[in-house]
């Protein structure tokens, strides 16, 4: 029995050494769901390294995501469930066919998350979690586009994780509504906002979440009411969320009040960086600035139009420079200052010092990456919010953004010049780098704290704002407003009626006293 409490203390050492030792153990093991079926390798990014901190601190992890696990990202605790359904997987979706037609983005959504909806609860894996969801001390939950499993969360414990960041609309929920005046959507950035700006946003703000509700949410609503009639609506099912764990950090984006339960851990897939392979490592030697380009995992180069292929090949070429280009297939092209590969370790190379631009799609992860280990970015946005990154990146002063149908040679050659040899770029992430770090707690830790933090206290439901009860009506006062106006209009009105009834006595009295004369 002793040997056996040794080995306990043991382990638990061990795991709080791998997370951190700011955080005390834990009182138990607890069991937790991670629900992420239709995201991105990137969102799911976000969570694994979550996952592994957990289940370092001696607590079983079960998640069902999009895609397998890799053999690195197998972690011991783990249990990994894979969405089998084929509506949102990476292979049918090419964001380069949508990036001048938002429509047809949106025409996706609308019809392909029913769909999610209508099959999902007949996978026998799904089924089979649903079924035991109350074995679960907490659920985490990708807060975009998973809707769909807003029934596992039913009267039970649950965090929202927005791998975004800010949510304007999950904030509004929970009981903190931001001032479109500051708070951006999809197309503004603040700094601040222009009186146009301001118009577009606030009608963004209002319009956008109505038009998502009813658009696409609507049918998502409808088959799972067919499946579960006796579950309340999203929004209901949404106001229960005890936690909003963000993808977001105030030194990156925009400072927002934010409530208790609003937790920022913006970077919480960075780790410490590793060495590099031999191949790589020998191609960044020496003293020749590098330039390092991906387009992610969901906007692909080999799914770029050959226009911009031909341009990114011919513009390399006449650089001064070394490229290392993640390509997923075998290029074209052959040259002698670029380093092609289907993969490569991303944060790694970020953190070389000899590379000096990153030419980004500028979704939120690999420009937190950028951010933290301060790399100058050249944006080429493709959808949904890389535009409005790219464009904070340049009123950071911290990159440049380029249009794809602007995208020439030329002007290639010249944004990467401005980038490598303009000093400013430099010392503005740095600085900005510097912020990110300087932080009580890594994003990990901050992320296992709250975590356990909910689930020791049953939900957390002392950290709930009372704004989440009020209707809008109450929210902006219009009721007190009524009867103020209603107040003043009866006040005008006796006025008036008192001073027509004086000098209406007194006319009386002027009339009466010439007719007698």
């Amino acid at each position: 029995m002793v040997g056996l409490r040794v080995l306990v203390l043991v382990v638990l050492a061990g795991a709080l050494q791998a997370v951190g030792a700011a955080l005390p153990p834990p009182e138990r093991s607890y069991n937790i769901l991670m629900l992420l079926p239709v995201s991105s390798k990137s969102h799911r990014n976000v969570f694994m390294p979550l996952a592994k901190a957990l289940t370092q601190r001696g607590h079983k992890v079960t998640m069902l995501s999009n895609s397998p696990l890799s053999e690195a990202e197998e972690i011991p605790g783990l249990t990994h469930y894979e969405n089998p359904l084929v509506h949102f997987k990476i292979d049918t979706i090419n964001t380069f066919d949508m990036m001048d037609d938002h429509e047809k983005m949106f025409k996706m959504f609308n019809e392909r998350l029913p769909l999610m909806a209508r099959d999902i609860y007949d996978v026998p894996i799904v089924k089979n979690l649903y079924n035991r969801r109350k074995e679960f001390d907490v659920i985490l939950l990708d807060s975009i586009f998973n809707e769909v499993m807003y029934p596992f969360t039913f009267n039970h414990t649950f965090i929202a994780v927005s791998t975004g960041g800010l949510d304007p609309t999950m904030s509004s929920i929970m009981g903190n509504t931001l001032n479109p005046a500051y708070v951006p959507n999809f197309l503004e950035v603040p700094k601040p906002l222009s009186t146009l700006g301001r118009w577009k946003n606030l009608a963004l703000s209002i319009f956008f979440p109505i038009s998502w509700e009813y658009s696409v949410q609507a049918p998502i609503q409808d088959e799972i009411t067919k499946r579960f009639p006796d579950l309340p609506s999203f929004r209901e099912m949404a106001r229960n969320v005890s936690l909003t764990l963000m993808n977001s950090h105030f030194s990156t984006s925009l400072v927002v009040p934010l409530l208790p339960n609003q937790v920022e851990v913006g970077g919480l897939h960075i780790e410490p960086t590793k060495r590099l392979p031999k191949d790589l490592s020998d191609f960044l030697s020496g003293t020749t600035p590098v330039v390092y380009m991906s387009l992610g995992s969901v906007a692909r180069s080999s799914a770029m139009p050959q226009e911009y292929k031909d341009i990114f090949f011919s513009a390399f070429a006449k650089l001064p420079y070394k490229v290392l280009w993640k390509f997923e297939e075998e290029p074209q092209q052959k040259l002698k200052n670029v380093f092609v590969q289907k993969w490569m370790p991303q944060q790694d190379i970020l953190a070389h010092p000899n590379v000096k631009v990153f030419i980004s799609h500028c979704g939120l992860l690999g420009s937190l990456e950028a951010l933290h280990l301060g790399t100058p970015i050249l944006g080429l946005p493709v959808f949904a919010d890389q535009p409005k990154n790219a464009k904070l990146h340049e009123v950071m002063g911290i990159g440049r953004k380029i249009s794809w149908p602007d995208l020439t040679e030329q002007l290639l050659i010249d944004t990467i010049e401005e980038l490598i040899t303009n000093p400013m770029y430099q010392e503005n992430i740095k600085s900005i780098s510097a912020a990110m770090k300087d932080r009580p707690m890594s994003a990990v830790e901050t992320a296992v704290y709250w975590t356990e933090y909910v689930i020791r206290h049953q939900g957390a439901v002392h950290l709930r704002s009372p704004e989440r009860d009020l209707t809008w009506v109450q929210l902006l006062h219009l009721d007190l407003l009524l009867l103020l106006h209603v107040a003043l209009l009866l006040i005008y009105v006796a006025i008036w009626k008192f001073v027509s009834f004086c000098f209406g006595r007194k006319d009386r009295g002027n009339k009466s006293k010439r007719k007698n004369e």
